[in-house]
């Protein structure tokens, strides 16, 4: 029987990267909704938390608010190997 895990979550990379731009999370949704991203400050911070996956468009309005690269977002995450 395989065992139901939680799917890689980027949260704790997008937290970090928030942090280290000096913006809170309020900064980010607006920057996100200028961008023409709706989405509400609860909902960032569930994608923080990852308790909420985070969309394509989503992640891309990030990559250009904390000017990073896409490889800064998945910085960690690594499958386990189940052999």
């Amino acid at each position: 029987m395989q065992k139901i895990r939680p799917d890689l979550g980027i949260g704790h990379n997008i937290r970090g990267l928030r942090v280290r731009s000096g913006m809170t999370q309020e900064q980010v949704v607006a920057k996100l909704q200028l961008a023409g991203l709706p989405i509400s400050r609860s909902s960032y911070a569930k994608i923080e938390t990852n308790l909420l996956n985070i969309r394509v468009s989503e992640l891309v309005g990030l990559k250009n608010i904390f000017k990073c690269r896409f490889d800064d977002f998945f910085e960690g995450l690594e499958l386990e190997d189940d052999q």
